[in-house]
């Protein structure tokens, strides 16, 4: 009997769950209203995104509500997912691309049994942003190269179909600032602008820069483009120096090697030495991850010489991206 008896609580017990899970799941979950993207001209592509609650849970207690909110990031070329409980959210846009956001409702708490449910449909928003300037236009091959972290410049190649007496400017906008600044100097060839350089205007790192190149002509605007980066992500360290060879009486060769004027820790550089026998065609490379710049090697027993070059570049370890350094002045032995 006490068998019997226990199995008739644990089915009551399966029923009142079973019966808990339908009221939960009986609650109709919405996508929010009015879904909205306001755009900041003076900020490149700034929207800030808005919602309403769904109408259907506006009188709807005990519930904790959230959204989640997916929009595809132009910049990096792929979809990012948040949530969060306010209804509003700020963006950063390529205007050279479409702008597509959706956002879901999410309920929590007493009124669903403490089961979070997300909303099977969502709002979706799509913007073709106006397509502006004469076709092909656009600025070509653009690259930034902050140099020893001291001087960002940035340059790109105009286009074959960019008219003739064509200008082309460069703004850029970050976070600290109010409204997009144009380029403090240009970088000319010839009379043409192919660059621009930031010496003595430093700009914040670890922060999203933002930056259009557009222009105008004598047949009609010129076509924007836009890109972003983070300054550090961009860094050319100085080629090293002082490269000397030493052997000694165990018949190793010490290679040391200097960083001129690098601002920061040796821990966040890294070099590769490259190692040529001379009368040999093949070229050796190391690369050396190492926070002393400088490198042992056996002495070859044989009379050739050994010739060597240093290049550096900040350690992946410390920044997203870099470029390596020019190489060194060769060092050989014996000498």
């Amino acid at each position: 009997m006490a068998s019997r008896s226990g199995s008739l609580r644990l089915l009551m017990l399966i029923f009142i769950t079973w019966r808990g899970s339908m009221r939960c799941c009986a609650i109709t979950v919405d996508p929010p209203e009015d879904l909205l993207a306001v755009l900041d001209p003076g900020r490149f592509g700034h929207l800030e995104i808005t919602w309403r609650s769904p109408s259907s849970l506006v009188n709807l207690t005990n519930c904790h509500l959230q959204y989640q909110l997916e929009y595809f990031n132009t910049y990096k070329n792929k979809w990012e997912v948040l949530r969060t409980p306010q209804r509003t959210y700020s963006a950063q846009f390529d205007l050279s691309k479409d702008v597509q956001v959706r956002v879901f409702t999410i309920l929590n708490g007493e009124c669903t049994n403490n089961t979070m449910i997300k909303s099977k449909d969502y709002n979706e928003m799509v913007l073709h942003p106006p397509r502006t300037g004469i076709q092909d236009t656009e600025a070509k091959e653009f690259i930034c190269v902050y140099y020893n972290m001291e001087n960002l410049e940035c340059s790109w190649r105009r286009s074959v179909k960019t008219p003739a007496g064509a200008q082309q400017r460069l703004y850029f906008w970050h976070k600290s600032l109010k409204q997009a600044v144009e380029c403090p100097s240009y970088i000319l060839s010839g009379g043409v602008r192919k660059g621009c350089t930031f010496m003595g205007k430093p700009l914040p790192a670890f922060t999203d820069i933002y930056i259009c190149v557009n222009g105008s002509s004598p047949e009609g605007p010129l076509k924007p483009t836009f890109f972003s980066l983070q300054i550090q992500n961009q860094v050319k360290a100085t080629a090293p120096d002082k490269l000397s060879l030493q052997t000694s009486s165990d018949r190793q060769l010490e290679l040391r090697w200097e960083n001129p004027a690098w601002k920061l820790s040796l821990q966040c550089l890294e070099w590769e030495v490259r190692h040529h026998r001379v009368g040999d065609e093949k070229i050796h490379s190391k690369p050396i991850h190492t926070e002393s710049p400088r490198l042992t090697l056996p002495l070859s027993s044989s009379n050739e010489r050994n010739c060597f070059k240093v290049r550096s570049r900040v350690s992946l370890h410390c920044v997203d991206h870099s470029f390596w350094s020019d190489w060194s002045h060769e060092a050989c032995h014996p000498g």
